[in-house]
């Protein structure tokens, strides 16, 4: 079960996740909502405008595709900021998990379309911060240049054994959350690519 921001291992309730149905995953399948979104919960609340900027689109489309991205539930009004004529979005919920299996053996063959693009898009995502990590980690102080890792494995599994392995994963992630407060000295927001899949032996 992918995730956009956070392990799936997790109760989605309680942590604030948000389960993608065949509905709302046809919402999400667009890159410009797709970063519109990841942006959002990144960085914080934001203006249309101040997204256009960030993400070097055109206000026109940002404003329309947040709009977009409030009709299916991912983003919603944030009532603390927006006064006058300025609209500020917030993102609903700290991710997003689904059940890709399901959806690409959808019926639908939109459902499939967007599945797919979802996918792809995250994929391409994930290669993006971690070539920007590589093209900047000079600029970082000496111990975060040791504290990052790009590592591979192969090892043989059942696909129970894969998804017992991804949970576990998932749950080890999680137990971290919470332990370092924001503006800890030192610190700094760590992001963590999950990757798992089978290939053909030859």
């Amino acid at each position: 079960m992918p995730a956009t921001e956070d392990g799936a291992g997790t109760s989605a309730e309680a942590e604030n996740i948000h389960k993608v149905d065949a509905r709302t995953l046809r919402g999400l399948a667009h890159p410009l909502r797709l970063r519109l979104l990841a942006a959002l919960r990144e960085y914080g609340p934001a203006t249309a405008s101040g997204l256009a900027e960030r993400l070097g689109e055109s206000s026109g489309a940002t404003s329309y595709h947040l709009r977009q991205l409030a009709a299916y539930g991912f983003v919603e009004d944030d009532p603390e900021r927006g006064k006058g004529r300025e609209r500020w979005w917030r993102a609903a919920h700290r991710g997003t998990v689904f059940d890709s299996g399901r959806f690409l053996s959808h019926p639908d063959p939109a459902v499939r379309g967007a599945v797919d693009v979802v996918l792809h898009e995250t994929a391409t995502s994930h290669a993006q911060e971690l070539n920007t990590w590589i093209g900047t980690m000079r600029e970082w102080p000496e111990e975060w240049r040791e504290g990052w890792d790009i590592s591979d494995f192969q090892v043989r599994l059942t696909p129970d054994l894969a998804e017992e392995l991804i949970g576990k994963i998932h749950e080890l992630i999680e137990s971290y959350r919470g332990q370092v407060p924001e503006g800890t000295e030192g610190s700094a927001d760590v992001r963590s690519h999950v990757h798992l899949f089978p290939r053909p032996a030859e």
